[in-house]
């Protein structure tokens, strides 16, 4: 499958063309994704299986008004907090992570406008948000040494900059109304241009074909001599050269979409075990709820589950205390990268845990295809790919023994 939006409106998903609603408080924003989610999760297995695009479901995802929700309250946002954005991410994730996914670079890019825009910037785009558009993303690049080394190249124009490069693992590109991408001036600073779609010379492609997080659309994005009004442009190099918490930020909203998936397994795990398994032979019992070793199994999970939720709570908590202060240092980050990192290994353990014990539990119907179980692995073990959570074990030790503070990127 391919679809590309290189210059046209016409493919790909359309435009918002209904206002978003605007969401005023933290209440509200989990009131409207817990809504939003049970319709989403309709059809949630079948667009996995047959690889459908969500086109009609981000639609409403954007009207909704959740894609807004971090917009800072003077600009017409609710500014909700880094406990209450988990929580939303969490909940639409167990019912489709694939578009819980989606707007995973939406809010760090919403971030960073709030960090490095001008006054002018900020009115702008911030209002677009609200009105319901949506951000893409074009950072990473495959084929080069690591997550660092870009090839896309930024310069400056007279009153724009023109961007070449090529880009992948570009999720919510497709879907986007900007497609926002960092490249390299000629001093290998870092700058976001958020370039408009159907903007000449910007070709979106649909070639994702990992197993998991299928309907993600995280394919590639080319960009050839394409020009893109300076106003447009902004210098993402200040969120690392300074002490920010956008890439805390960046991560605890990954740790929220594992938690999201593990969270749908296990429920899926219950449901299954409860209708449709069979005790084992030596359990001496009736039904599969009843085996004493099923029983076991399925408390660890929740353990594991509440623990994983705890440690992402607890993280969230730290990024709101710390940004309620206003002006972040060094110190601050770190801790914050560390609380992060700390939830994002439990979230990844139990996601993947959650996978593969619905199988062991569910038992060998479980792995039919009419089923699609196998969903939930697939789709934890692809969205834990995104960074190597056996480096968040060294960032967590080096931190405490000896003091070792994480390098600040959007991994950390």
């Amino acid at each position: 499958m391919a679809e590309t939006l290189a210059g046209s409106e016409t493919l790909g998903a359309a435009p918002v063309t209904e206002a978003a609603h605007v969401i005023a408080t933290e209440n509200e924003a989990i009131a409207v994704a817990t809504e939003l989610a049970a319709r989403l999760a309709v059809g949630a297995a079948q667009r996995d299986s047959e690889r459908r695009l969500p086109h009609e479901e981000i639609e409403w995802f954007s009207r909704s008004g959740l894609w807004g929700i971090t917009v800072p309250k003077a600009y017409g946002g609710a500014g909700v907090s880094n406990v209450t954005l988990t929580e939303v991410v969490k909940i639409i994730a167990a019912a489709d992570p694939s578009l819980g996914q989606l707007p995973q670079n939406h809010f760090g890019l919403v971030d960073v406008i709030a960090l490095t825009g001008t006054e002018e910037q900020k009115r702008e785009l911030f209002g677009e948000v609200i009105a319901g558009k949506r951000f893409g993303n074009g950072f990473s690049e495959k084929g080069t040494k690591h997550v660092l080394d870009l090839k896309t190249r930024v310069r400056r124009d007279g009153d724009h900059y023109v961007v070449d490069g090529t880009k992948f693992y570009s999720t919510g590109a497709l879907f986007a109304h900007y497609v926002p991408v960092l490249g390299l001036d000629e001093d290998r600073r870092g700058w976001l241009a958020y370039i408009p779609r159907g903007t000449p010379g910007l070709s979106v492609v649909d070639d994702w074909s990992g197993f998991g997080q299928r309907t993600t659309a995280s394919g590639t994005v080319t960009l050839e001599n394409v020009r893109v009004p300076a106003r447009l442009v902004l210098p993402a190099h200040r969120v690392s050269e300074q002490p920010t918490l956008n890439g805390p930020l960046s991560q605890i909203i990954q740790a929220a979409i594992d938690a999201g998936i593990a969270r749908a397994a296990i429920e899926d795990t219950l449901a299954f075990v409860r209708s449709r398994s069979r005790p084992w032979v030596d359990s001496g019992v009736e039904r599969a709820s009843d085996d004493p070793l099923t029983i076991r199994e399925v408390g660890n999970l929740h353990i594991q589950l509440h623990a994983a939720e705890a440690l992402l709570e607890r993280a969230a908590r730290v990024l709101d205390e710390l940004a309620a202060k206003g002006e972040t240092t060094e110190d601050d980050v770190a801790r914050a990268s560390v609380a992060v990192g700390e939830a994002k290994v439990l979230t990844t353990q139990v996601a993947l845990l959650a996978g593969e014990k619905l199988f062991e539990l569910a038992g060998t119907q479980s792995t039919l295809d009419v089923h699609n179980l196998d969903r939930h692995w697939r789709n934890a073990r692809t969205h834990t790919l995104h960074d190597p959570v056996r480096w968040k074990y060294h960032l967590v030790g080096n931190y405490y023994l000896n003091g070792v503070k994480p390098a600040r990127h959007a991994w950390n």
